[in-house]
């Protein structure tokens, strides 16, 4: 299983958003407070639909909090500040992944406690800023999810495969 770190999330459809992918992909999602939002509130209820309840969601007081309670994971920052792209990761089952808010990405502070092969950044054109967060939450998990064998998709599933 993996696991979804929002750093201080302040959109609630990006959560939302987020909660309904981590529901669909079998990824556990740990919000670090400050939120800029209730849980209850009904933009996020909107976005993630009815699967709220189907995912598995920690509030946490901190980040050292949260990897506390992980058993402190091998974990990846993603920022645009990282000379690796995510895709170039080995991922395993436990890792987790971490992101910043929207408008600030992670706090420094958090980069600079993460261990420098472990910082990556999904790659744009040189002109953009960053991705939105629930899209680049996606990118990751997918890449990471793809790379465990998609562990936990039935065969019910709508994966696509190449006759």
């Amino acid at each position: 299983m993996l696991h979804v770190v929002l750093h201080e999330p302040e959109i609630p459809p990006n959560t939302g958003n987020v909660i309904r992918l981590c529901a669909n992909t079998g990824a556990r999602l740990h919000l670090v407070r400050p939120l800029g939002f209730r849980l209850d509130e009904r933009s996020v209820r909107r976005a993630g639909l009815d699967y709220r309840e189907l995912a598995d969601v920690t509030v946490h007081a901190s980040f050292e909090a949260c990897l506390e309670t992980l058993g402190r994971p091998r974990w990846f920052a993603l920022t645009t500040r990282a000379a690796a792209t995510y895709d170039s990761v080995r991922y395993r089952e436990g890792d987790a992944l971490v992101f910043g808010a929207e408008t600030r990405g992670l706090p420094q502070a958090v980069i600079d406690s993460c261990p420098e092969d472990c910082r990556v950044r999904i790659p744009m054109l040189g002109h953009a800023r960053s991705a939105n967060l629930s899209n680049a939450v996606a990118v990751a998990v997918y890449e990471a999810w793809r790379q465990l064998g998609f562990v936990g998709a039935g065969p019910g599933s709508p994966l696509i495969t190449n006759p």
